[in-house]
């Protein structure tokens, strides 16, 4: 394998990264200081410049708008984007919208399209994704009480949904539902294009995570769906796929996420070296990076991002070669593997800036409130862990 880049990608990224550090890092303290909403006319301004640079929609097709990068392409630049909180919405390739792009440009119908995939890719609305469930295991997707029974031309929608990711703003949701209950489980829900302003789309709250109850850029929603009807031409894809549906969206998704936490353990790594050159702790001058712990977290810290880094550029090119199903191992292998690199480093980072560390006068505490869920979606780490183990097992028994 090899993961050379073009001369023009390694433009693309350092301008990017330049962007970042001289337009990005430094609305940060109000980002984590004030409403979103209290800082849209900025972020469109900046979303502006991105489009005048045409550094658009980096992952989205070229004839929809975007960059047209390939799975490895956008990887390195969500670890680029990935050091802000605010990168990836800028730039146009946030989740849930990434996905819902990805599956609407393979799935959708020539109508769909022209009233939700343009949009998305233009940046003009937003999407959300309602698939987990109160009351059922979110890493067993076939498990689902949410239900869209026919009804002459339309689907009737009734269910309870709950960590639908920025519902609050979205003009539509991908719905995930039960649709033909006598099925095989996977071939049993579907999915289904829910206009948020249906009568029957009731968005109860945004969950409060980790103290934060989100806002249209980042909020949990649960929705409550009560007798809400669309037609069946919305259904997005055949019927009875949601479930193969899905996986097509979580396998790149997940080189996004993990790219985009490689980010973010890069930036807590730098912030971390920084203070461990400048934080002074003795008369003599000598700083916390005199100190051997600090010296072995950094040298561990870097160790681990770079094996981070290989291993998820390797599960892209797997999957852009071969294919999701092919590089299922190693999509779960990153899973686990990178979400656990990036608490060990942001948990490091903030040791070493003490009390500093807790408060918002850096993005490290977001970082830590905010990405501790990496252990539990897509999937918990768990459940990769014994899948995997389950294969190889198998694989060494049939070996003999």
């Amino acid at each position: 394998m090899d993961f050379t880049i073009s001369e023009k990608m390694h433009v693309i990224l350092e301008m990017m990264d330049e962007f970042v550090n001289k337009e990005l890092i430094p609305l940060e303290p109000e980002f984590l200081n004030r409403e979103f909403v209290d800082l849209l006319p900025v972020l469109e301004e900046k979303r502006r410049l991105v489009r005048q640079m045409e550094l658009w929609a980096p992952n989205h097709p070229k004839e929809l708008g975007g960059m047209g990068l390939d799975l490895v392409e956008h990887a390195l630049v969500s670890e680029v984007l990935g050091r802000t909180p605010i990168g990836h919405y800028v730039f146009n390739c946030q989740a849930p919208d990434a996905g819902n792009i990805e599956i609407l440009h393979k799935y959708g119908t020539a109508a769909q399209k022209d009233r939700y995939l343009g949009p998305l890719v233009a940046g003009r609305i937003r999407s959300c994704f309602s698939m987990t469930e109160v009351d059922m295991p979110g890493s067993n997707p076939v498990m689902m009480e949410t239900t869209a029974e026919k009804d002459g031309d339309d689907y009737v929608i009734n269910g309870q949904k709950w960590y639908t990711t920025s519902a609050d703003g979205a003009a539509v949701a991908i719905v995930m539902a039960v649709t033909n209950p006598e099925a095989s489980p996977y071939l049993r829900a579907s999915m289904i294009l829910v206009p948020t302003d249906t009568p029957g789309f009731n968005l109860v709250r945004n969950i409060p995570v980790m103290g934060h109850r989100g806002t249209d850029y980042a909020s949990h929603a649960e929705i409550l769906y009560q007798n809400c009807r669309v037609p069946r031409e919305n259904l997005l894809g055949p019927e009875g796929h949601g479930f193969v549906i899905a996986q097509d969206r979580l396998g790149p998704g997940r080189i996004h996420h993990c790219m985009r936490w490689i980010g973010i353990a890069q930036r807590a790594f730098d912030l971390m070296c920084r203070r461990a050159n400048t934080r002074k702790i003795s008369p003599d001058g000598r700083t916390l990076g005199s100190k051997q712990i600090i010296q072995a977290w950094i040298a561990e810290s870097a160790a681990d991002i770079q094996a981070a880094r290989l291993m998820t550029l390797h599960a892209a090119w797997k999957i852009e070669k071969e294919g999701a199903k092919a590089a299922r191992h190693e999509i779960s292998f990153i899973k686990f593997v990178v979400a656990n690199t990036l608490q060990r480093v942001v948990d490091r980072a903030l040791q070493v800036h003490g009390g500093l560390g807790m408060t918002d006068d850096t993005v490290l505490a977001y970082f830590f409130r905010h990405e501790r869920a990496a252990r539990i979606y897509d999937g918990a780490d768990e459940v990769h862990k014994m899948s995997v183990a389950r294969h190889i097992l198998r694989a060494h028994a049939e070996k003999g």
